[in-house]
């Protein structure tokens, strides 16, 4: 990876430019500029064939000032500390954004999950809780799912940190399944989450949904629910789609279970036939109303933001645009909202869970609906308020900007508060 697209720099680099629009205090921009705590782990887990196989994980815990850590554990076999770095950090602006009461954290595994039959991957997941169980739990750092990891691999992580520390401790860890004390409604957070941003954008765009079209790169989790949310309740039309073989495009139209079925049938949407076969720079490039990003960071770059066409960009996946980019796009007046608002309906109802299982009570999932659509509605409306507040003074900045400002504020406020500078 080049060097500029190094994530842990990107985030450095995102966090520098608001500290220097908000004239942020230097020691707490100091303190906010690497993790507080960074472990790594190696762990044995025994494989199919009997043999014993060494595994290396991280645990990074950014910032803990407005309360325990919060983020996902991915499973890669190209992850690397200085991304998971970054994820802790982003984290941390996305829990302090919305105002829930968590720092950033976040944890991965060197792995090929792919690879892996169930018994081995049940054998990674209760070795990395045994590695780092000294430095998680409902009070101190609270793990969840990311990529490559899911449920079931949650209930695992519970059962190990269960049987170490002898009780029942459901609060401990978030996504689980729903009979272990898993959340109503947490399985499609993260797309319903954005598509809650998608609707206020595009009333400051004055953008009618039912006439826009629709271009998501990502056919993942978050992709695949973006796609039904935005064609079944906001009455978009998705015109392209894509994973990591590929895209397709019609001018009338997806559909989703024919997309779904080409997918399950063939490995890729490209298996489509009923569409047009394009590539995934081809489809950030689309002319469309909106250009969702669900995939992988750093898709558009300086490189290409000025080929981009969407009037509104909507950032599903984490860091998927580049501060470079970002610059480009606002200057072009193209409206792109930061991942960090668009991907927070995740820790937003993970943080409804852990909050049930503290209480031993839980919500139905339209009741989960309606805070979550509170939670963001508000969080949007304090980045505009930012936004308008500094254009005031007589400096434009763009919605990243507002938002890493209102989330600084509360995180450097609260370690003063703590008498940390």
């Amino acid at each position: 990876m080049k060097e500029e697209l190094d994530p842990f720099k990107i985030a450095q680099q995102q966090l520098d430019d608001a500290a220097e629009i908000m004239k942020l205090d230097k020691t707490a921009h100091a303190l906010l500029r690497e993790p507080m705590r960074t472990v790594t782990v190696n762990f044995p887990a025994k494989m199919r064939d009997g043999t014993v196989k060494t595994f290396t994980g991280f645990r990074v815990l950014y910032n803990n000032a407005r309360g325990p850590g919060k983020g996902g554990i991915r499973f890669h076999p190209e992850e690397k500390l200085d991304t998971v770095k970054a994820l802790s950090a982003w984290m941390t602006w996305k829990c302090s954004l919305a105002n829930i009461p968590f720092g950033g954290a976040k944890g991965g595994v060197i792995c090929d999950p792919k690879s892996m039959n169930a018994v081995e991957l049940e054998n990674v997941s209760r070795g990395f809780i045994r590695a780092v169980s000294s430095f998680v739990g409902p009070y101190i750092d609270v793990p969840a799912p990311d990529v490559y990891t899911n449920s079931q691999v949650m209930a695992w992580m519970l059962d190990e940190y269960e049987k170490i520390y002898r009780k029942n401790e459901p609060s401990f860890i978030t996504g689980k399944p729903v009979e272990l004390g898993g959340s109503e409604g947490r399985f499609d957070s993260t797309a319903l989450g954005g598509m809650y941003v998608l609707r206020e954008a595009a009333k400051l765009l004055k953008l009618d949904l039912k006439k826009c079209k629709i271009a998501i790169q990502g056919f993942g989790n978050a992709g695949e629910f973006a796609f039904k949310i935005a064609t079944e309740l906001a009455g978009a039309k998705v015109v392209a789609i894509s994973d990591s073989r590929g895209g397709v495009y019609s001018e009338k139209g997806l559909d989703f279970d024919k997309l779904a079925q080409a997918k399950e049938k063939t490995g890729s949407v490209q298996g489509f036939e009923k569409a047009e076969k394009i590539t995934n720079e081809e489809l950030l490039q689309m002319d469309v109303d909106v250009l969702i990003p669900a995939a992988l960071e750093n898709q558009i770059t300086a490189a290409n933001a000025d080929k981009v066409r969407a009037k509104l960009v909507l950032e599903l996946a984490n860091g998927p645009v580049t501060p470079e980019a970002d610059k480009i796009l606002f200057e072009r007046k193209i409206l792109d909202m930061p991942d960090f608002l668009v991907n927070s309906g995740g820790v937003i109802v993970s943080y409804f869970e852990w909050a049930q299982d503290r209480a031993g009570y839980f919500w139905s999932e339209q009741e989960v609906n309606q805070k979550l659509e509170k939670v963001v509605t508000k969080s949007f409306a304090d980045m505009v308020k930012t936004q308008k507040k500094y254009g005031e003074s007589g400096r434009r900045i763009p919605p990243r900007m507002g938002a890493y400002i209102v989330a600084l504020e509360r995180v450097a406020y609260a370690m003063k508060l703590r008498g940390w500078y």
